[in-house]
């Protein structure tokens, strides 16, 4: 009886310290690997940016065109802190979002008519949308692309259920409506380390300026 409570304790602690390895893993390794691909990311944006940009159609915001995986845009939040930086991926894949924050395909481009989805993780992959919950109605979030700044205002917050694609039409929670304002929608897992639902931010555009020598205030 000794011998099998002997066998059962160590078998115990070999799994806690598994499931501890892996915790660490999902909280701190995964954060590892975010941090290179978005340092990639961002080298690879500051080249494409500095190179002669491609002609734009008329009435175009913008003659960028990008691959899914690829680098898109910049986003900074300031209430977040100086430290919140990332490069906006496109595309909302797993392992697009392994990468950083992800925009959705088909939404609308920064400074577009329509809504500018942007979805990221909370808390694993370097959680960049881990303090979406503190955002108020008023804060900035900056999008930065080859040329231009666009600020965005957050309007408000909710949360609803991963099954409500409403929040992501080009008219947020109105998917038959036709889009008259340029608006941005951020979107996340709630609550933290679960999937239950999700936690979205909505806000609109209150103005833009010029990227002078590729970087911005």
């Amino acid at each position: 009886m000794r011998t099998l409570i002997r066998s059962l304790g160590e078998l115990f602690i070999t799994a806690g310290a598994v499931l501890l390895l892996f915790v660490a893993y999902e909280l701190w390794g995964t954060g590892a690997y975010t941090q290179a691909a978005q340092h990639k990311l961002d080298g690879e944006l500051t080249r494409a940016w500095a190179a002669p940009p491609p002609r734009k159609a008329p009435g175009a915001v913008t003659a960028e065109r990008v691959r899914l995986g690829q680098g898109l845009a910049l986003i900074r939040i300031p209430r977040l802190g100086k430290g919140f930086h990332y490069v906006i991926i496109e595309g909302v894949s797993i392992a697009d979002l392994r990468k950083g924050p992800g925009h959705y395909p088909g939404t609308a481009m920064p400074g577009q008519i329509g809504n500018f989805v942007v979805s990221g993780h909370r808390t694993t992959y370097q959680a960049p949308f881990n303090r979406l919950d503190q955002l108020h109605p008023g804060d900035k979030i900056l999008i930065d692309t080859r040329t231009r700044q666009y600020t965005y205002q957050v309007t408000g917050k909710k949360v609803v259920s991963p099954s409500d694609v409403s929040v992501v039409a080009p008219v947020p929670e109105h998917p038959t409506k036709d889009p008259t304002q340029r608006l941005i929608t951020l979107t996340t897992c709630h609550p933290k380390y679960s999937a239950a639902e999700r936690l979205i931010v909505f806000g609109r555009m209150v103005g833009s300026i010029p990227r002078v020598n590729g970087a911005s205030s």
